[in-house]
This record gives structure tokens, C-alpha cells and sequence, in this order.
């Protein structure tokens, strides 16, 4: 059995383990909240170390909190950052909504970990280092939860999703100089159409990628704005004068990111718009994956049966039955992640629309969200870019078999012999089976030598 200790908070004592740093609220909350398994995630306990060293530099530099302490929090901040303290923040996601338990298990853990340094250093204080009194100074888990998850949202996008999609990017600039020349049957509606250029089709997949980083770039604007300094329910009670713009400007210099004090906190508490906008440019940035997964494999469909126009690297064996199979399963996990991303903006809405009067208290529900959708997509991006996209190999003549054999080869005939008898050409070779040129000549609308002439599909794109 577990070593425990006694800690005591306003409601009275708990057992702790012994070698927990967490206190008696973050007790409370572990055998009060036993629901799922979903933890709060790392990068909002990471973006809380941010926003407590941030709080206490200002709390000094505002004369409300002695220089010593404010130095030791920070110390114990700087740990947390760097993954030393990892193993104290277990709790549950599914919690009060304001996120209070979790706020508390920080205040907690700094505060054991800032009075070991007392005594591994062999300071002396006028008193411990208080979870409230001292890592809360100036705060509310009200304002200090909205502003972990902004801090949060813009590190993740910084971090992992928008050198993710760059690195996709790249790799389709690759492909497409790897496949510069090669004309393919285009197609609408999953129907043969015009020609196009293999690398014409793979520049599409490239803007479908760099036109979401521009719009998560415009999206997450928003997020610059913090609700700290706002406390309980906006009025900034408890907090000094000038802490707001204070804390902000020292969390904008520790994360090198453009952080300001949100000049409306009564709307910061309860308003969560901003994580849904920002959001709703993960969801385009999936809805463009999904589509780009989807060419991929019908491109890749067969490999005798299907469109077989690509090849796409063989990763692992695809049936347990049946052998030799291989399956698209990169594409697939894509697919997946986008659909799962949807799933998470349609929570994060729903949410965000529960503001009531002055507090939005769904948080953690739109932080554990959020925060998925975004390492989900810049994992998968990753995989999808190494195990996928960098293996795609174009086979050359099951795409020029398919462009000779389309039918829609004969708009290049419009303005020769005009549309309605360019549909006739169509409609004759397809009941008849025979080629567009056999169709023209039969039908008296050219001769086979102008025919010749005017008919060249890789002269279409």
C-alpha cells in the first residue's frame, strides 16, 4: 500500500501520496471525478508553467508579491516547463467546467516544488509558498483557464500544425517537379473528363494546404487576446492595477508570441469564440485532407481493377485473409483523423454556445478538443507525408492508356465541328465501342487527316 501524508485545504484534511506534489484540492477532484480516462492534456499544464512565471514576474515587479517568492515560483515554473515535475497533473478532463481543479493542481504542485527549492537551497522565508496566496496572486481560475487555453492553442498551431503543413507542402512541390510533362484524364462527378497535368493536379493538393495555413494564420488572430486580470467574473477584483497588461506583455516575451491583455474580460470569461473560429480553420484544414486522401487512394485503386494510375508505397501487409493485398491505409488514418476533427469542432460549438451570464464553464471539454484536433492533424500530416505522399510514383502509361481511351477527349473538337456534334462523336463511339477518331470520320464531320490535326490530348492542359 501507497505511502500517504495529510494535507489540508479550507475543507479539511486528505490523504496525499507521499510522493505526490499535488495538495488536497487536486485530491478532492481525483476521487471526486473518476470519469473516463482523458487527462488534461500537457500542452494546457505547459501553458499554465507560462502563465504562473508570467503572473508572478508581474506580482512583483507590482509590489504585491515579495521578489524571493516570485523568483522561486518561477524556478518551479522553469521545471515544469522542462517536464521535471511531469507525473503531478492527473487530473481528469471531465471536471468542473471552469477548470478550477486543475488551475489548483498547478498552484499546488508549484507551490510544493517552490518550497523543496527553499529547503534544497537553504533559504529562509517569512512563509511557505501558498498555493493561493502566492502562485494565485492576482488570479481567478476564471481567467486563468481561457488564458492557458489561448496560450495553448497558438503554441500548438506555432509548434506542431503549421510546420506540419509546410513540410506537406514541400513534399508536394517535390512531387510535382518529379512529374512535370505527364498529361492525365481529368475527372468531375467520378467521370472521365478533359485533360490535365499530373503536376497541375498535385499543385492542387499543395493549395489545398497552403490555403488553410493562411486561413489558420487569420484565424488564430483572436487568440492574442487573454482574459487574464479579469478574476472571478471580469471586474479584476483582487488584482492590482495595471496587471493585466503586465502579465500579458511577460507571457508575449517568455513565448515569443504576440500575447496582449484582452480589453473586455466580462466577454473574455464567458465568450469562447475565438477557440471556435480558430477551430473551424482546423476543420477546413481537415476537410482539405480528407479530399486529397481520397485522390490519393482512387488514384492508387487496384492494382489491376482499379484507376492504378499512381503507386503508393506498400507499408504493410492490408488482409489477414487474403495475401498479397495492400491497402491504403495512410489515406485511410487521414480520413479518419478529419472525420474525428469534424466531430471535435461540432463539441467545441456546442460549448462554446453555453456561456451563462458571466463564465463559459465547458473549458476543459474545449481545450481536450481543441488540443486533440491539432496534434491529430499535425501527426497525421507527418505520417501521411513520410509513409504516403513521398513514395507516389506516377505510372506513366496506365495514365496515357486512360487519356487515349476517354471520351471527353473530343471537346477539343468544339471548335471544329461545334458541341452538338461533338456529343454525337461521344455518343456514337461509346454505343459502338470505337475510337472518337473512327466516330468523326464515320459521321462525315472531318476527314482523318484534319482529324489528325486538330486532335492532340497532351496539348489540352
Amino acid at each position: 500500500m501507497a505511502q500517504m501524508r495529510v494535507q489540508r485545504d479550507s475543507m479539511g484534511a486528505m490523504l496525499v501520496p507521499a510522493d505526490a506534489l499535488w495538495g488536497a484540492q487536486t485530491q478532492r477532484s481525483l476521487e471526486n471525478f473518476p470519469i473516463g480516462t482523458e487527462t488534461m492534456p500537457d500542452e494546457i499544464i505547459r501553458a499554465f508553467g507560462i502563465l504562473k512565471k508570467a503572473a508572478a514576474q508581474a506580482n512583483v515587479e507590482l509590489g504585491v508579491l515579495d521578489a524571493a517568492a516570485g523568483a522561486l515560483i518561477a524556478d518551479a515554473c522553469d521545471e515544469l516547463l522542462a517536464g521535471a515535475l511531469d507525473g503531478n497533473f492527473p487530473l481528469r478532463v471531465w471536471q468542473t467546467g471552469s477548470g478550477t481543479q486543475s488551475n489548483m493542481n498547478v498552484n499546488e504542485v508549484v507551490a510544493a516544488r517552490a518550497n523543496a527549492l527553499v529547503q534544497e537551497r537553504g533559504m529562509e522565508l517569512a512563509a511557505p509558498i501558498h498555493p493561493n496566496d502566492h502562485v494565485n496572486r492576482s488570479q481567478s481560475s476564471n481567467d486563468t483557464f481561457p488564458t492557458a487555453m489561448h496560450i495553448a492553442a497558438v503554441l500548438s498551431l506555432r509548434d506542431r500544425v503549421l510546420p506540419a503543413a509546410r513540410a506537406l507542402i514541400a513534399a508536394f512541390e517535390r512531387l510535382e517537379a518529379e512529374n512535370a510533362g505527364i498529361v492525365k484524364s481529368g475527372r468531375t462527378h467520378l467521370q472521365d473528363a478533359v485533360p490535365i497535368a499530373f503536376s497541375q493536379e498535385i499543385s492542387g493538393w499543395r493549395g489545398l494546404i497552403g490555403g488553410a495555413v493562411d486561413e489558420i494564420a487569420c484565424a488564430s488572430e483572436p487568440l492574442s487576446l487573454l482574459a487574464l486580470g479579469g478574476t472571478a467574473v471580469g471586474t479584476g477584483l483582487n488584482a492590482p492595477s495595471g496587471f493585466d497588461e503586465l502579465a500579458a506583455s511577460k507571457i508575449a516575451e517568455l513565448t515569443g508570441e504576440r500575447f496582449i491583455a484582452d480589453p473586455n474580460k466580462f466577454r473574455a470569461l464567458t465568450g469562447k469564440d475565438a477557440l471556435v473560429f480558430s477551430h473551424g480553420a482546423l476543420k477546413a484544414l481537415a476537410a482539405n485532407l480528407m479530399k486529397i486522401a481520397n485522390d490519393v487512394r482512387w488514384l492508387a485503386s487496384g492494382p489491376r481493377l482499379g484507376l492504378g494510375e499512381i503507386r503508393i508505397p506498400a507499408n504493410e501487409p492490408g488482409s489477414s485473409i487474403m495475401p498479397g493485398k495492400v491497402n491504403p491505409t495512410q489515406c485511410e488514418a487521414v480520413t479518419m483523423v478529419a472525420v474525428q476533427v469534424m466531430g471535435n469542432d461540432a463539441a467545441i460549438g456546442m460549448a462554446a454556445s453555453q456561456g451563462n451570464f458571466e463564465l463559459n464553464v465547458f473549458m476543459p471539454v474545449i481545450a481536450y478538443n481543441w488540443l486533440q484536433s491539432a496534434r491529430l492533424l499535425a501527426d497525421c500530416m507527418d505520417s501521411f507525408r513520410e509513409r504516403c505522399v513521398a513514395g507516389i510514383v506516377a505510372d506513366r502509361e496506365k495514365m496515357a492508356a486512360n487519356l487515349h481511351s476517354s471520351l471527353m477527349l473530343v471537346t477539343c473538337l468544339n471548335p471544329y465541328i461545334g458541341y452538338d456534334h461533338a456529343a454525337h462523336v461521344a455518343k456514337k463511339a461509346y454505343v459502338e465501342g470505337t475510337t472518337l477518331k473512327e466516330a468523326c470520320v464515320a459521321l462525315g464531320y472531318l476527314t482523318e487527316e484534319r482529324f489528325d490535326e486538330v486532335f492532340k490530348p497532351e496539348e489540352m492542359v
